[in-house]
């Protein structure tokens, strides 16, 4: 009783905020912001690891499909990136499950993925994004992920197979490689215990160069296939003229990059086209699963989400004007570049999580000037409007709150 009395007189009558005091109690005990605490680290897939947080109170859980936002303090400069839970929403125990792909140039996912213990302590925002199930659940669904895109459709598959959910389902994932499959085993394993479900993995890399025929399936567990290297032709039905038009021959093209097309999904699901289908991967396979579907005027029902900022390039010798950061007294040539990367490039560190404008971390006024969205190509010159850096670029002057 007496530390507590201590701490409340401190609160009372010093000038740091309650949460300073909060936390030397229990890290993750904050009045204004939410935290969670690092309480299990699996790294069970080349590349990734899988961690389960125990968020604070404040957690209101999320839906299947939806991301959050975590902060990480790395040599003490605090970075946020969205991640999209894996576990089933509703979860008992309100526990979060995040599985990491460490890229390349990914600041904050190798720090997690080499740093990450129990115990470690990070800032979590609510569950968030559009991109999630509907109510009530369509009456079949399919599933289409690539590399780390498989993080918000697992959170789905986890979520109806919970439900008892009746329904077909056709889960395709593509990757590297078995071994690069996060949660294969649990993959297996919902497939052998609900028969309406099948799972399929591809493996387009590993074996380039050699046609696969038919592309055989190997034998797995009941409901569970899998192929290396493409599957022949992966043509559109709607595409395969003699001589197709430059924008024909690009979706073939885009649909030979990421080994699918309408031959491929009709083959493992027919009943597709009266389907809700949810997507997210690599642009390539992106860009070829819209190509079928638009082609079958299928476009209402296919639902998408990026996590990968697709944009216009910018040639800078287009670029014109200069951007002024006023509130730094910072003024720099224009670049043609987003006004996040020209801020950073200025020497400046605005704040930002996912870069391609989601999380909207990086919202700062634009006094004055023209702005060109790189998502949608629009223009906005309305003056004193909250805009995201991170997808948006000067056209001409613009004079900047930052």
């Amino acid at each position: 009783m007496v530390g507590l009395l201590d701490l409340v007189q401190k609160t009372m009558t010093t000038p740091h905020p309650l949460d300073r005091y909060l936390e030397l109690v229990r890290p993750t005990l904050t009045r204004r912001s939410m935290r969670a605490k690092i309480t299990h680290v699996r790294r069970s897939a080349v590349g990734s690891v899988t961690l389960t947080l125990e968020p604070a109170r404040q957690w209101s859980g999320h839906v299947a499909g939806q991301y959050v936002q975590i902060g990480v303090v790395i040599d003490g400069v605090r970075h946020t990136r969205c991640y999209s839970p894996v576990n089933a929403e509703g979860r008992r125990d309100r526990h979060i499950e995040l599985t990491v792909k460490a890229h390349p140039h990914g600041l904050v996912s190798n720090h997690l993925h080499e740093n990450a213990i129990p115990g470690m302590v990070v800032d979590l925002e609510p569950a968030a994004g559009a991109f999630h199930l509907p109510e009530p659940r369509p009456e079949q669904i399919v599933l289409i992920s690539g590399g780390s895109g498989i993080t918000p459709v697992l959170s789905m598959l986890r979520t109806l197979a919970d439900e008892g959910y009746r329904g077909r389902i056709l889960f395709l994932h593509y990757n590297r490689s078995p071994e690069w499959v996060p949660h294969r085993q649990e993959l297996e394993a919902i497939a052998m215990q609900h028969s309406n479900v099948r799972i399929e993995f591809r493996y387009p890399e590993a074996v380039r160069g050699q046609v696969w025929g038919g592309g055989a399936l190997d034998s797995g567990p009941s409901g569970v296939g899998e192929r290396s290297g493409g599957a022949e032709g992966g043509k559109n039905r709607d595409l395969g003229t003699a001589n197709p038009p430059a924008a024909k021959r690009r979706a073939n093209q885009a649909e030979r990059d990421a080994n699918f097309g309408y031959d491929e999904l009709e083959s493992l699901a027919p009943w597709f086209p009266s389907a809700q289908t949810y997507l997210c991967g690599p642009p390539g396979l992106m860009a070829a699963v819209r190509t079928v579907y638009e082609a079958e005027q299928l476009g209402d029902r296919l639902h998408s989400e990026e996590f990968t900022l697709t944009t216009a390039v910018v040639d800078p010798a287009d670029a014109e004007g200069k951007v002024t950061f006023s509130d730094s007294g910072v003024v720099a040539e224009n670049t043609g570049e987003s006004l996040l990367e020209q801020a950073e490039s200025a020497g400046l560190n605005p704040e930002y999580g996912c870069r391609m404008g989601i999380c909207f971390s990086c919202t700062a006024v634009k006094r004055s000037g023209c702005t060109r969205n790189l998502r949608t190509g629009q223009l906005d010159s309305d003056p004193d409007q909250p805009i995201q850096i991170c997808i948006n670029a000067p056209v001409g002057d613009v004079d900047l709150a930052l």
